[in-house]
């Protein structure tokens, strides 16, 4: 049994150089050459067939272009994203400070405008009773 495949091989390869040798007319360079010729078409055949191949390789390069740009545009819109929300957290830290600032300086120009107000309404006293002391000398 296994040597039926080999003479059926071997009766299609007869009947193929018979084939090439008898449309070239007999001139076995001419069969040669058309087999080859014929081969190359059948090659270029099944290899545009194959996936992965020619235009089909290039539409697969320009899709996963595309994906690989749009993941990088995604990811520059999220690291913008983040940036941004890190200016506003900055921008809100930034605003409380000055607030608590401001109010520090009011609290301490109140403080120290009453503490004035307080020595000079403590000096306009003492002043006014030691002269009414001193005054009290010369009548």
């Amino acid at each position: 049994m296994s040597r039926r495949p080999l003479a059926l091989a071997g009766l299609v390869a007869a009947g193929a150089g018979g084939y090439y040798l008898y449309s070239a007319g007999g001139d076995p360079k001419v069969a040669e050459k058309q087999f080859e010729a014929d081969a190359a078409a059948a090659s270029n055949k099944v290899k545009s067939k194959i996936p992965g191949s020619g235009k089909e390789a290039q539409k697969d390069f320009e899709l996963n272009a595309q994906k690989a740009g749009q993941a990088f545009d995604n990811a520059l819109a999220n690291a913008k994203d983040q940036t941004h929300k890190v200016d506003a957290k900055l921008e809100n830290y930034r605003a409380s400070a000055e607030q608590k600032i401001d109010n520090a300086r009011r609290e301490t120009g109140k403080t120290l405008n009453n503490a004035v107000d307080k020595f000079d309404s403590t000096v306009e006293k003492k002043a006014s009773e030691s002269k009414s002391w001193l005054g009290g000398w010369f009548k």
